[in-house]
């Protein structure tokens, strides 16, 4: 794949801003870069706060499917995702999902308690007694208060990214004797050595993410290696950036319900047409310009 200079990519690309129906991950409006090349549309959207040498994964991710391989998109079977939501507010949020029967809840969000997680997974069971459920901590909790969780929750498909370190994962995974799975997230794509937490016994199931781990070729190549069972999410992508993760998970193939249904989160589903700020246009063009340049 060659690369295509900055003038290619900025002479039509569009800087999208989405405003969202729910907060997630501390934000109500997603911003990316969309540009064209032989595939058809692709986005580049990581977020405002990385810095450029992760930001230059997410881009590699952006030319890949711009500019790399073309890949077909099937029939997927997609989980329903829960934000750190009061209880009350459950029915409605999942009500906005089409048919699933996975439901991936987040936990540990800053400012909230244990009580608080329990509380909002108890809804989902009440609401969705056949769904099975996920839980995602975005390493939040110590390897005591995951423990505590896992003893209190109930059954779990499996209990995402419980904690923040590989270390802590590995330590969790042994003191859990099996009784819960224990996934790994941000211990794959946000480290130098993506196999690190196989090397270590920290995991039994891994989360890949297309943007964050370079792209579908890149994801691909690590779901081969890892030999564990591996489930594909998004990045808060629009629906452009969301082709990735959904041509990731068609080229594995199985009936694993993937993270990939976060679109519904999105006052408005189609993002072209939902234009940045001149402002925001062009800090995300000097931003390009300068990751693309690294």
């Amino acid at each position: 794949m060659s690369q295509p200079d900055f003038s290619e990519i900025a002479a039509g690309a569009v800087v999208v801003s989405l405003p969202m129906n729910v907060r997630f991950r501390g934000i109500t409006e997603r911003e990316a870069v969309l540009f064209e090349g032989p595939n058809g549309w692709a986005e580049w959207s990581p977020f405002v706060e990385y810095e450029d040498d992760e930001a230059r994964i997410w881009l590699n991710a952006a030319l890949d499917q711009a500019f790399g391989i073309k890949r077909n998109i099937g029939k997927v079977n997609i989980n329903a995702t829960l934000p750190a939501v009061s209880p009350n507010q459950v029915a409605e949020i999942l009500g906005q999902f089409d048919e699933f029967d996975t439901v991936k809840i987040k936990v540990a969000e800053p400012a909230q308690t244990i009580e608080d997680d329990l509380a909002r997974v108890a809804a989902v069971r009440l609401a969705y007694p056949d769904a099975k459920l996920r839980i995602d901590a975005n390493g939040g909790y110590s390897v005591e208060e995951a423990l505590e969780v896992a003893e209190r929750v109930g059954p779990l498909d499996y209990f995402e990214q419980p904690c923040r370190t590989i270390g802590e994962l590995a330590e969790l995974r042994v003191k859990l004797r099996g009784a819960v799975r224990v996934a790994a997230d941000e211990s794959v794509r946000k480290v130098e050595d993506p196999m690190a937490v196989v090397h270590a016994g920290a995991a039994d199931v891994l989360i890949l993410k297309a943007q964050p781990l370079g792209g579908v070729t890149n994801a691909l190549a690590i779901a081969a290696e890892c030999g564990l069972p591996v489930t594909i999410s998004s990045a808060l992508e629009t629906r452009v950036g969301m082709q990735a993760g959904l041509a990731l998970a068609t080229a594995l193939g199985g009936n694993t319900a993937h993270g990939l249904g976060t679109e519904s989160f999105f006052v408005e589903r189609e993002p072209f047409g939902q234009l940045a700020s001149l402002e925001r246009r062009t800090w995300w063009l000097d931003r390009l310009e300068r990751v693309l340049a690294i």
